[in-house]
Order: C-alpha cells, then structure tokens, then sequence
C-alpha cells in the first residue's frame, strides 16, 4: 500500500520585532515610533521632532541640538475573523479557525549627536516590516496556513548636512535580519482507507542583508517645511529547515509517511519606500501636517520555497501579484498649554493585496483607514512624553484563494478585521 502524499511547504515572509502583528498595509510596520502614532503619521519625513527622525528623514537631524536620544514601545492588536461561505478543502470544511490576530510589541531606540552646526550622526533600531497570523489548527484553510510569522530587526547608522539654514541633506545605511516560520497542514490520503489525517508542516528561516536611504528637509518659509524621504530595497536570501509531523496521521497511513526533515531556502524582496511630507505652522497654537507616501510592493510576486535534501518534501510557491501602493495621512497638533500639545490625524492605507484570488491566509489584508489621537507632555525643556492611540477600520474583506486548489483546496469566505494601536515614548535632550 502506497500513500499518495500531497506536501507542499510554502512561504510568505515577513513580522516584527517581539512577535509584532500586521496592522499597517501589507506587512510593513510604520510605528517607528510613538510620537507619530497620534497624528496618523501625517508629516512624518517633515515633522523632525526628536531622535527617531533619523528613520522618516536622517535629514531631519540638523533641527536637533546637542546629543537626542528618544526610545517607546507600541502594543498592538489586529483582528482577523474568517467566516466561510462555499470552501472546500481535502479534509472538509471544519471551523472558521478563532481569531488570528494576537497582541505585539514593536520597540524602538534612537539616539542623534550634533558633531558641528553643520554635521550630525545618529543611530536607529527598529523593525520596518513584520506580521502574525495564528489559527486554530483545525480550521477550514489548515492547507493553507495554521501560523505564519516573522520577525524584523534594522539598524540604521546616520549622518546629516545642514547645507544652510534652508536645505539639510541626510543619508543611511541599513542592516537588517529577518527570521520567519510558517506551518500548514497537508493531507493524507490512502488508496482503499480515503483521508487519513493531516500532516504538520513547519519551515523556520532566517537571513540578513543591507540597504540604504536618503532624505532632504527643506524650509520654505519661516511657517512651511518640506520632507522627501527615500528607502531602497532590500533583497535578504534565508535559509532554515522544513520539519513534517505525522502526529495527526491516523492508523496504518502513520507508517507510510513518517516524520521527515528538509533543507529549506528562499529570496525575498522588500521593498522600497518614499515619503513626501508637509509641516506648516498656523500660528503659535496650531501647527497642520500632511503625507503621501509610495511603497513599491511589486518587488513581491510571488513566495517561493525551494526544499532540498529529501524528495518526499517538494518545493513550492505562492501566486501574490502584489500591486505598488499609495498612503495618505492629515495631522494636526495643538498647543493646549506650555506643557500640553494635543494630536490628531487621519489616514488612507491602500493594501498591495487587490484580488480575492490571490489574498493568502497568511496576510487577508485589504485597505484601511486610520483614526488617531494622542498627547504630548513637556516635563521641561528638555524631556518629553508622547502617547498615541489609532484604531484601524479595514474594508470587509472576502476571499476566494483558489491558487493551489489541487493539494489545498479553496478558501471561500469573508474577513472581518480591524486593529488597534497604542504607543508611548520617551524624548530626552542632553
């Protein structure tokens, strides 16, 4: 008797620092901070308020005197609920597998040093790019994805040039790690027996590379100031191992497809990001901010594994078709008194996943919108407190991943999603 196995690992890559969950589009992080977290992050390569401008714009340096240091935390949590429609998968359709969103923190730490009135240094860590799904392991989509995770850690060395009281330049050099697992199940079946069960499929990979970004702060009038910000691509080759279970394989088929191991490896391509921001001063109480930024998520088409090592663990890949996508932020801050300054701001958040067909479980992303508030507290002249809180409505989001019908089946359903955000930070100058 010969079992006929269907195990095609595959891979979507991509979570942030702590266990991070998705909540900007796509899989990118935007909270790099917790300043910004209030306003949307409207003004965000313009607004240059303390150290951790050296991520939005390494230009924005030249507007902080003496040695910065600012460091925060945000906690975050999504909400991914699946209710099925019409899938059908190998092992039949079972439950709509819990909520697949979970709670994360994202830390940050920068630090900026004024060498001269013209030259500054600086150095950031954070996590640009992450994402968590996790669900129960009998849900409708198992073939698909049970838990897909990834963690991201960059550090950014800095410099800046304050060309003269108008133009400051900056640029950055990258170095970024990434680890990533994703399981699935796939199914077992027997000739004469039918479906014996599920096998446990687990991929771990992790992997590091380098990438650069630029920036330019531009003062156009005494009330007006410009940011443009540049942040290329960075192409990290991973490489870990697929472990196969058979722990939920029933009976006699147990034997036939034993626990099995396999070298894995893939390429993926994050990718490249630019901002154009606006920060304009009313008056001495209200200042407005304004963002549209460009993120190149083209670069991703597809997410392939390649097993090597054991032929009973075949390689695979998955169809994407990610689009470019465009963000939209509005800001404000007032200056309640000395000490307080109150934030505001919306958003629009265009997801680079746009066909049912090739929305993954792993990522059911859809476009969103952002509604934010937060404070500023001046202990004194020199330190500072920031807390933000943003809520995130995502568009109903449906479903119909037929890529890999033949060995997953199809997940026909709808999402109901949204996330919550909530970040503090410490600003302190010496």
């Amino acid at each position: 008797m010969k079992a006929v196995l269907s195990l095609r690992v595959i891979s979507a890559v991509v979570v942030g620092l702590g266990s991070a969950s998705v909540h900007a589009a796509g899989f990118q992080l935007l909270e790099q901070n917790a300043s910004g977290i209030g306003n949307s992050y409207a003004g965000s390569a313009a607004i240059a308020e303390n150290a951790s401008t050296i991520y939005f714009n390494p230009a924005g340096m030249t507007r902080l005197k003496g040695v910065n240091v600012s460091g925060g935390v945000s906690a975050v949590r999504p909400s991914f609920k699946f209710s099925n429609t019409a899938s059908t998968v190998p092992g039949g359709v079972d439950g709509n597998g819990g909520d697949a969103g979970s709670w994360g923190l994202i830390p940050n730490a920068y630090a900026s040093w004024e060498i001269t009135p013209q030259w500054y240094v600086g150095l950031g860590i954070g996590a640009p790019f992450g994402l968590k799904t996790e669900y129960d392991d009998t849900w409708t989509g198992r073939y698909h994805s049970k838990m897909f995770s990834i963690e991201t850690i960059n550090v950014n060395p800095s410099i800046a040039y304050k060309v003269n009281d108008q133009l400051s330049l900056g640029a950055g050099i990258n170095w970024m790690r990434l680890d990533a697992e994703f399981s699935r199940a796939a199914p077992v079946v027997v000739p004469g027996l039918g479906f014996a069960g599920d096998l446990d499929a687990t991929v771990k990979m992790d992997g590091d590379a380098w990438g650069w970004n630029l920036g330019l702060l531009y003062q156009l009038t005494p009330e007006t100031r410009i940011g443009l910000a540049y942040r290329s691509k960075v192409k990290i080759d991973l490489d870990g191992k697929t472990r196969v279970s058979n722990s939920s394989v029933r009976g006699r088929a147990a034997a036939l497809v034993p626990p099995m191991n396999a070298n894995a490896d893939t390429s993926v391509e994050l990718p490249d990001t630019a901002i154009l921001s606006v920060v304009h001063d009313l008056n001495s109480q209200w200042q407005l901010l304004a963002d549209v930024s460009w993120t190149g998520w083209s670069s991703i088409r597809s997410l392939d594994i390649n097993n090597t090592g054991n032929p009973r663990v075949p390689s695979d890949s998955q169809d994407l078709r990610f689009r470019d996508t465009w963000r939209i932020a509005l800001g404000a801050n007032y200056k309640l008194t000395h000490q307080w300054t109150l934030k505001g701001g919306v958003a629009w958040d265009q997801s680079p996943v746009h066909k049912d067909k090739y929305r993954p479980t792993a990522l059911p992303d859809n476009d969103r919108y952002w509604l934010s508030v937060g404070a500023r507290y001046h202990f004194n002249e020199r330190t500072t407190l920031d807390i933000g809180y943003a809520h995130l409505f995502v568009k109903d989001t449906s479903i119909a991943n037929d890529t890999a019908a033949a060995t997953k089946g199809i997940v026909r359903g709808d999402y109901d999603s949204d996330a919550n955000v909530l970040g503090i930070q410490v600003s302190h100058r010496f």
